[in-house]
């Protein structure tokens, strides 16, 4: 027997009445008639600013065609029907929630994500079937302490809200396994979360957390942690011994070293991309059995452990925008389907030789292994590619590399005698790297003939002179981490460039002239605020193969990108937009274009 028994005892029209013209306009009739059948309502994105009485009460009111001369079959007896359990209002307007919601008790499913809202009323406790509240993209500055009465509650999203502290008792939640906090003001996560021992996902990114508790560990359960975008500036020990972790996101946070990880043995992705580390050593590798992912992108890394080749199932790996002069040719013989090293400082294998891709790179490394082990022979290369930093101008560098170098100065200028040392030698290679350059030295022009290979990054540079622009034969340039917004028209002009570093500068839109540069292969943009791109010009770049848009302000993608099938690598992480979805972004570029090409209005 249904509630709806009593409640025509009481009184067969209560609050019936008064709300049933407002929720003709606002509710359709067969809408409700439908959820009183299936137990499911949808609003979503019906621009209502409140939730009509009828919906909350869609439980409790006789329903209007009770109240018409009809007859009722098997099928449509009002009194028999099911009570609310999904409720969907997303998308909406609503700046509140009314204690009515109490009137829903059967609800298992509450999605109220997108809206205005800036707090929950207290009646929520009242929900206590509740197993997923969607609460995410909304205003909320704070979480009623009722919330902890959610005892069922499995999925919780309150990602995109403005929330500073989560209320005492949370870890009554202990049914809890999907946690997502991400996009809020977080500082501190309580160590009494490590009471939430049914947790098998936690997203803690793009907060302000400056450290995890120790007691993270006890999440026994806990198959993947988010900890993107923080302030983090070292990670517990503890966290190693997290037995159930299979992916682990620290990217974007102050980390100067990684922990070892001696029990993560299901670990199967690990993202710690553009932090501060330093060094990779045998240890931090060594226990990593199921690795399948490393992402090690803008770090300051100078060399890799031959170790490496212990993860024996590592399938994608970047270490790009690093400090790498040299890679262990043992990495060869990994079965990698995915090698990032762009944007190293790289002496043992040439440009070229990048630009072909992954396999090309494999291909000569494993060509370099000899007979006397990769361990030699890699010592050998390096001795003999070390510079003697010492000089005020490296000679040796110009005589035996074909290098011009004067990097790591903190200089506001390039000395004349720097040119001067040249003479009559071929330079190739340019580096003017982590200096304090304002502008291009002007006599950077002399080396027009022979120059391939520009760094410049690492400066203080807002514009691109027109002398620079003569470089004809310039074939890879790397000008990340500058203060550039804009590039000019004349870069035209450089009609063999393959490969462009714009990362870390100030772009707001993807210049102009790139897309009218045949040649480019590489365009790497990532930490500027790109907020749209073109993909009508960026099909007509039928050179590009690799293409960085990460950690910028790109609120939509195009889902025309997705016919730019020359792509091999599209990097789109870090952006707010909410399509495609993070699962999306994880499956690699070939998911991604065929899931925007999927989208493209027919």
């Amino acid at each position: 027997m249904s509630r709806f028994k009593g409640t025509m005892e009481r009184d067969p029209q209560a609050g019936f009445r008064a709300e049933r013209r407002d929720c003709t306009t606002s509710v359709p009739q067969g809408l409700l008639k439908a959820a009183r059948k299936s137990g499911q309502l949808n609003l979503s994105g019906r621009n209502l600013s409140e939730v009509p009485q009828c919906v909350w009460r869609i439980n409790v009111d006789i329903p209007e065609e009770a109240n018409q001369n009809v007859s009722f079959g098997a099928t449509e007896r009002w009194w028999e029907q099911t009570d609310l359990t999904k409720l969907i209002i997303s998308n909406n307007k609503l700046q509140s929630l009314t204690d009515d919601l109490r009137l829903l008790p059967a609800l298992t499913v509450l999605d109220i994500h997108d809206n205005q809202l800036t707090s929950l009323p207290s009646a929520i406790r009242e929900l206590e079937n509740l197993q997923k509240l969607n609460a995410s993209h909304n205003k909320l500055k704070i979480l009623p302490e009722e919330i902890t009465n959610l005892r069922n509650l499995k999925g919780l999203y309150l990602q995109h809200n403005e929330l500073t502290c989560i209320p005492e008792g949370f870890e009554q939640l202990f049914n809890l396994e999907d946690l997502d906090l991400s996009s809020n003001h977080l500082k501190t996560v309580p160590a009494s979360f490590s009471s939430l021992s049914s947790l098998v996902r936690l997203n803690l990114s793009s907060n302000q957390l400056k450290s995890l508790p120790a007691e993270i560990c006890r999440m026994k359960r806990l198959k993947q942690l988010d900890c993107n975008s923080n302030l983090l500036e070292t990670i517990p020990s503890e966290l190693a011994g997290m037995e159930s972790l299979e992916l682990l996101y620290l990217q974007r946070n102050k980390l100067h070293s990684l922990p070892e990880f001696p029990s993560c043995k299901l670990l199967k992705e690990l993202h710690v991309g553009e932090n501060q580390i330093e060094k990779l050593a045998a240890e931090h590798l060594k226990h990593l059995n199921s690795i399948l992912v490393l992402d090690l992108r803008d770090n300051k890394l100078k060399s890799v452990p031959d170790e490496i080749t212990l993860l024996k199932s590592l399938e994608r790996l970047d270490l790009s925008n690093n400090d790498i002069s040299s890679l262990p040719y043992s990495l060869g013989n990994l079965h990698l389907k995915f090698l990032a090293i762009e944007g190293n400082p790289l002496r043992t294998i040439r440009r070229e030789i990048i630009s072909k891709g992954t396999q090309e790179v494999l291909k000569y490394l494993r060509s370099k292994i000899r007979d006397d082990g990769p361990t030699q022979s890699n010592s050998l290369t390096e001795t003999a590619m070390t510079l003697p930093s010492e000089s005020r101008v490296n000679v040796h560098a110009i005589t035996s590399l074909k290098i011009l170098d004067y990097s790591d100065k903190q200089t506001t200028s390039i000395p004349d005698e720097v040119f001067d040392a040249v003479k009559s030698n071929i330079i190739t290679s340019i580096n003017f790297s982590k200096n304090q350059l304002c502008e291009i030295p002007k006599r950077i022009v002399e080396l027009k003939e022979m120059v391939s290979d520009v760094n410049i990054s690492f400066n203080k540079l807002s514009f691109i002179s027109l002398e620079f622009c003569m470089l004809q034969k310039l074939t890879f340039l790397d000008l990340r981490n500058n203060f550039l917004n804009s590039l000019p028209e004349e870069m035209e002009s450089l009609i063999r460039l393959q490969m462009i570093n714009l990362s870390f500068n100030r772009f707001k839109i993807l210049p102009e002239v790139l897309y009218r540069i045949p040649m480019l292969e590489t365009v790497l943009v990532s930490n500027n605020q790109v907020a749209s791109v073109d993909p009508q010009k960026i099909k007509l770049m039928e050179n590009l193969t690799t293409l960085d848009l990460q950690n910028n302000d790109l609120l939509q993608i195009p889902p025309e990108l997705g016919n730019c099938v020359n792509l091999r690598t599209l990097l789109l992480d870090g952006n707010p937009f909410r399509v495609p979805r993070a699962a999306i972004l994880m499956k690699g570029t070939a998911a991604i274009l065929e899931y925007l090409r999927d989208r493209i209005p027919t």
